[in-house]
């Protein structure tokens, strides 16, 4: 009788014990995913039709209309953020791998993986012009970036993966004209060194940190590097030094790829689509 009370305690110690252990992972697993959110806020979600549940990059046209592409289809869907619809497609290419879009003036350029980049002259007349031109980067690089900067009258990119070098990854100018590139030289160096990346040298950074996306702000030229397999937004100065990494919760930011601002510097990140629909979140950074 006395073993069998002793055996039946036993089980239940156990059974508490595990439960105990379950409860603490799920709580820690809960924390890192929402850890850094109080450094910012979203203020809107726009939940995506299924046209844009792959959607990869995203750039502010006018008003509330953002231009959006996605991985697999060459069409450029205008979305009304008012409307919460697409109201417009622009064919532009065939099945590719589409990941970066920016804006010059009337001209949008979308980015292929491989380095190819699509010129849409003119995109919103009814005669627009379409060309493609190989910039100096390869499949290897893996590209999912595009932005335009006044600064440097250029487009900007970041190689997601392969780069020249393991200190820095480099941000590198596409002149409009020739659409070549000093590999030679970055514009801009996002230096893996930097004491603002600190915490997250566990590995080793220049194979784990993987740009998905950049913009510049309208104002103060920072630069907003987007990262989207560990869910980060870096901040960089117009000087190229690093001012602030956020890190962005997996509930919220479950796979972003998409960055891009309004004419007043609202931010917006885009996300593909994970257990539901694509989305454009709004964000409020409460530190910069």
């Amino acid at each position: 009788m006395k073993k069998s009370t002793i055996f039946i305690g036993l089980f239940i110690a156990l059974l508490i014990g595990i439960a105990v252990v379950g409860f603490a992972k799920v709580n820690k697993a809960n924390a890192e995913l929402t850890e850094g959110s109080d450094n910012y806020t979203i203020s809107e979600t726009w939940e995506l039709p299924p046209e844009l549940d792959e959607i990869s990059g995203i750039v502010w046209l006018d008003s509330q209309t953002l231009a959006c592409i996605q991985d697999e289809d060459g069409i450029v869907y205008i979305y009304n953020l008012d409307e919460k619809k697409i109201t417009k497609e622009l064919p532009f290419a065939g099945n590719g791998d589409y990941e970066g879009i920016a804006l010059h003036k009337n001209d949008l350029y979308v980015m292929q993986s491989d380095g190819l980049l699509y010129e849409i002259k003119n995109w919103k007349d009814a005669n627009k012009v379409v060309s493609s031109h190989q910039t100096d980067f390869k499949s290897s690089n893996n590209l999912e970036s595009l932005t335009y900067s006044t600064k440097d009258a250029a487009l900007l990119t970041i190689p997601k993966d392969k780069d020249t070098e393991e200190a820095y990854k480099g941000i590198y100018k596409i002149d409009l004209t020739s659409k070549k590139v000093n590999r030679k030289t970055p514009t801009y160096k996002i230096d893996m060194t930097s004491s603002v990346l600190k915490p997250y040298k566990n590995k080793k950074l220049h194979k784990t940190f993987s740009p998905s996306e950049v913009a510049v702000h309208p104002k103060t030229k920072d630069l907003y590097i987007l990262e989207g397999k560990n869910p980060k937004l870096l901040i960089m100065n117009s000087e190229g030094a690093l001012k602030a990494v956020h890190k962005l919760d997996e509930i919220s930011f479950p796979q972003p790829e998409g960055i891009t601002f309004s004419a007043d510097g609202d931010l917006y990140i885009s996300n593909e689509a994970a257990s539901g629909s694509a989305t454009i979140n709004r964000v409020e950074l409460l530190v910069q």
